[in-house]
């Protein structure tokens, strides 16, 4: 099981680099191999709400946590010019779930010959991520065999205000061959729920984290924030640094149970 963590948006350099240094800590002490993610903008947003720091200053920041503490990094690309600029420092181009049938983003990121880690669309059944696959393996053949395309589970919308996760999902994807990850805190997103503005219920990141270590993932993704009621995107789903240690523990334990 590899992990991907960091803070869901690049807020300044101080908070990136603490997290940065105390998941790779945590890490190193446990085992894990971690990628850290965080995002320079986050365009997908209900309200005109704080974006982030911008793709020159967060590309810097994610070039320093790579430089200072070995860390690969993940992070989201939006608009298919930027995915040439982010492989310089990203090992991994995320394309966000409302994202992930644009065929020219797909392409503009496998392009680059970096690993690409889809988001399945709260719209979209397990099953239509073949055609991000497909679309992916038309200009990088053989990216899913070689281990360069990943599949995220986030969990699915209805439109009521609450995500819901389908954990058949992943075995359902599974059958592509490609690593699968869960999302274990975007999955507790209410989404539009705060006037205009996504909650969350951090409570329940655990209960589904350890959910889908028992169908079986690869991978899992969590957010997490020195202070994540102050953070500026997903406050109320993000983990809080200082329960990590704990959570990790857990997921280790029910993942050598599977495995």
């Amino acid at each position: 099981m590899f992990l991907i963590a960091g803070p869901c948006a690049i807020e300044n350099r101080d908070i990136v680099l603490q997290t940065a240094e105390t998941l790779r800590r945590l890490c190193y002490d446990l085992g894990i191999t971690l990628y850290f993610k965080s995002s320079f903008d986050k365009a997908n947003r209900t309200s005109a709400s704080a974006r982030g720091i911008g793709m020159d200053e967060g590309l810097r920041i994610l070039q320093e946590v790579k430089d200072q503490f070995g860390l690969p990094i993940l992070t989201d690309v939006h608009e298919s010019h930027q995915c040439a600029p982010v492989a310089e420092v990203a090992d991994v181009l995320q394309i966000p779930a409302f994202l992930s049938r644009q065929t020219d983003l797909l392409q503009a990121a496998a392009a680059t010959g970096r690993i690409v880690n889809v988001k399945k669309g709260q719209f979209m059944a397990p099953w239509d991520m073949g055609g991000a696959i497909s679309k992916i393996e038309q200009v990088s053949p053989n990216a899913a065999h070689d281990g360069r395309i990943w599949l995220t589970e986030r969990g699915s919308s209805f439109g009521y205000g609450r995500i819901v996760v389908d954990m058949t999902s992943l075995v359902e994807m599974r059958r592509f061959g490609c690593p699968v990850i869960f999302d274990a805190t975007h999955s507790v997103q209410q989404p539009s729920s705060q006037a205009g503005i996504t909650g969350g219920n951090r409570e329940m990141v655990p209960y589904l984290m350890r959910a889908a270590l028992a169908v079986g993932i690869d991978g899992l993704f969590i957010e997490t924030h020195p202070d994540p009621d102050k953070a500026i995107s997903d406050a109320a789903n993000q983990v809080r640094l200082s329960d990590m240690e704990n959570l990790l523990k857990q997921a280790l334990e029910i993942n050598q149970l599977v495995h």
